[in-house]
């Protein structure tokens, strides 16, 4: 298994708790992986997010709230195999957001990395 793989196995896990109520949100999404630009992980993010986001909403909804926690079962089981989510996730995440805000680690590298989105960055 490679790395995407792996970190995408990784963050099928992070999803898997905020499901079941042993990690927040907020806890979780600066613990994905932020070096592997995989769509798929970047997808399952928003979706997180969105989650987070809808919070009032989930209170009041049962059924929307049972929906999205069908779907992020969804992500987190496709994720956990190591496979990349269908097509249809993530070009709808691709429509609003051009890439994940993926918080990243504050060493040498990240900001090099911070610098040349700086710099290359065209709306």
């Amino acid at each position: 298994m490679g790395y995407i793989e792996e970190s995408r196995v990784f963050v099928s896990e992070l999803i898997r708790k905020v499901l079941v109520g042993e990690l927040s949100v907020a806890k979780a999404l600066p613990l994905f992986p932020s070096d592997t630009h995989d769509k798929s992980i970047e997808a399952a993010f928003h979706a997180l997010v969105h989650y987070e986001a809808d919070e009032d909403l989930r209170k009041h909804d049962i059924l929307y709230r049972e929906e999205q926690d069908d779907y992020l079962t969804l992500v987190f089981q496709t994720l956990e195999q190591g496979n990349s989510l269908p097509d249809n996730i993530i070009r709808n995440y691709e429509k609003y957001y051009k890439r994940a805000d993926i918080p990243m680690p504050n060493d040498f590298k990240s900001n090099i990395i911070r610098f040349w989105r700086f710099i290359t960055f065209k709306e």
